[in-house]
């Protein structure tokens, strides 16, 4: 069968008998004219191969042997052996195609085992005029796919993606165009708008303007049925306009919402009618950013009671509800409709841990937890290995490593090492504990009770961690921030420091931003660089703190929302560039945010 690679799977012996041409498989004795030179297969130990290369009279079959000894010494872990085969078979190698690409690619092969998928990539480059059998190049793009998902290149994966469909039978090539289609979704029609113009690769580029079109035009089903009959017009053989994607499919099929009488329980009195007032204002400065004199947009107090609010709005003929706000009314509100059918579409701007998904109803939140796997997905990308958490000793920094470490194991199959702090001077004891300074100082004591008090050693911080995510409140980071930087060891790299909006400053021209500098932040995008709309915010409500403008920024985009829910939950590659930041919808109808990161640099929070 074709060579084992262990991320992508879909190149089948079936596809194998396809691509081959004249390659007949022999066994037999040890010698030249017994053993399978064929470079598609290893089926012999490496003793077996080299001994036929040894007994070769033709220099292109003893290369062919040697190769294939230098494979199944890769095969067996054994790499040493197998590039000093590489190495002394160069000078003399024959100047065929066939060989000289074989030759790269179990270098290539070495490297990522002894060094990386990086090294390997720098390598693995074969000439464009080189003419190879479907095989290899099938090996060569499937190989190069598996090592840019490595390392996180989705764009140049999608690329020897659809390079590798051209060399399979119609069956395969199929399973290739849904993992295309797959690795498209998460990618923001930014990025897609950027790379989806590349003529020398048409099936790659279509791939792209398909996608964006879907994102881009899904939450208008009209545009969206133009769009793609002009694209499939213009790209009729390739293999999305042939058969599209399911779930695009599907959020063609899908009705969008179109409410006239639109209702909102939020809190309007009592104790935490300060917390919904932002919500309430920032719909309704959406609602007259986009105003339209068909559909209007009623309050009901859910301070009364939570479902003789809901029952009010039904009464009066609501066609969608946006809240409750409250977890425990949520909750109320869930047990109430459990076991009713054809609910109105409602979008709660809360979430509970644990529900049963209806159809039509949706959950959107500024969850500190969601924001917290946010982190550990902007970490993985940015190439973290061990990230340490140092987690304010309270539910909701518990909270929050706790979901970090989750989406961190479904990443990396490793958990996040987490250390929770007190404040005060436990804080330091913690952070001191946790870089291994505590340990380093007592060796020192040690040494000097031993060889004599005159006995000079500096204190030494653990080096295998690279990245720190701070879970903390503002009030607290500096402090921490600070214990960090007295407790590096000047013998250690320095690392990546992150921390979410919870550690955001209220005034940013401080002393303290200065003391957070090199710390990456996350936030919604709205507040991270000055605009017109937040400039006119704070004239307008000069108290509010960073808090009460995210909740703010939440109920603009609640009401944004509410014409786009079916399509977006239809089609889960589809974003929505809110303010908030860039949403979708999970199959269980919640909101998932991905959140924009800033820096500190010079005492000033700038945009990543």
């Amino acid at each position: 069968m074709l060579k084992r690679l262990i991320s992508i799977k879909f190149l089948s012996a079936l596809t194998l008998s396809a691509l081959l041409v004249g390659c007949t498989a022999t066994t037999g004795n040890n010698t030249d004219t017994s053993v399978n030179s064929s470079l598609v297969s290893v089926e012999q130990t490496a003793e077996v191969y080299l001994s036929a290369a040894s007994a070769s009279t033709l220099d292109e079959k003893r290369d062919r042997y040697l190769l294939l000894a230098a494979h199944a010494y890769i095969n067996d872990g054994n790499f040493s052996a197998a590039q000093n085969i590489l190495t002394t078979m160069q000078p003399k190698m024959v100047k065929v195609p066939t060989i000289k690409a074989e030759h790269i690619y179990l270098n290539a092969r070495i490297a990522e085992k002894v060094q990386d998928e990086q090294a390997a990539l720098t390598k693995l480059n074969y000439p464009s005029n080189w003419q190879l059998p479907k095989w290899q190049m099938a090996t060569y793009h499937q190989y190069k796919a598996r090592l840019y998902k490595a390392v996180q290149q989705p764009i140049d994966q999608i690329r020897q993606l659809s390079l590798l469909s051209s060399y399979l039978p119609k069956t395969e090539s199929t399973q290739v165009n849904d993992i295309i289609w797959q690795v498209l979704q998460p990618l923001h029609e930014e990025t897609i708008k950027t790379f989806m113009r590349e003529p020398a690769n048409p099936v790659f580029s279509g791939w792209l303007q398909l996608a964006y079109i879907a994102k881009h035009y899904a939450v208008d089903p009209p545009q969206l049925v133009k769009y793609l009959g002009e694209w499939q017009r213009n790209n009729p053989y390739h293999p999305g306009a042939m058969k599209l994607p399911s779930d695009l499919e599907q959020a063609l099929n899908a009705k969008p919402y179109r409410p006239q009488n639109i209702a909102v329980l939020l809190p309007l009195s009592g104790p935490r009618a300060s917390v919904a007032e932002p919500i309430r204002m920032g719909i309704l400065s959406s609602y007259m950013a986009e105003f339209d004199k068909n559909v209007t947009v009623n309050f009901f107090d859910s301070q009364m009671g939570v479902t003789q609010a809901y029952q009010q709005a039904i009464d009066s003929g609501a066609e969608f509800v946006i809240g409750p706000l409250l977890p425990n009314e949520v909750e109320e509100l869930q047990r109430a409709n459990q076991d009713k059918n054809d609910l109105v579409p409602q979008l709660y701007l809360n979430q509970t841990d644990v529900f049963k998904p209806q159809a039509n109803q949706f959950y959107f939140s500024l969850s500190p937890a969601q924001e917290a796997s946010d982190a550990a997905r902007k970490m993985f990308a940015d190439g973290v290995k061990l990230p340490l958490l140092l987690t304010s000793n309270d539910p909701i920094g518990k909270r929050m490593a706790e979901s970090f470490n989750q989406t961190w194991l479904s990443l990396t199959e490793n958990d996040a090492e987490i250390h929770y702090f007190e404040r005060g001077d436990q804080m330091k004891l913690t952070v001191q504990q946790a870089l291994g300074v505590t340990d380093s100082k007592a060796r020192i004591t040690r040494m000097k009770e031993i060889l004599g008090s005159k006995l000079e050693a500096d204190f030494r911080s653990r080096q295998d961690i690279d990245a720190i995510y701070m879970i903390s409140a503002s009030h607290d980071l500096s402090l921490l921030k600070a214990f960090l930087d007295v407790n590096f060891s000047v013998f250690a790299e320095p690392v990546s420091l992150y921390t979410s909006s919870r550690g955001r400053l209220e005034n940013e021209s401080s002393q303290s931003a200065q003391e957070l500098n090199k710390v990456m932040i996350s936030d919604i995008p709205w507040l991270m660089q000055s605009s017109e709309e937040i400039q006119m915010v704070e004239s307008l409500w000069k108290t509010w703190n960073n808090s009460q403008k995210r909740l703010y920024v939440m109920g603009y985009d609640a009401l944004d929302l509410v014409n786009r829910l079916a399509q977006m939950h239809a089609f889960p590659g589809y974003q929505l560039n809110g303010r908030s930041g860039a949403l979708s919808v999970q199959p269980n109808g919640i909101i998932d945010r991905k959140l924009t990161w800033g820096k500190y640099q010079q005492g000033q929070l700038t945009p990543l």
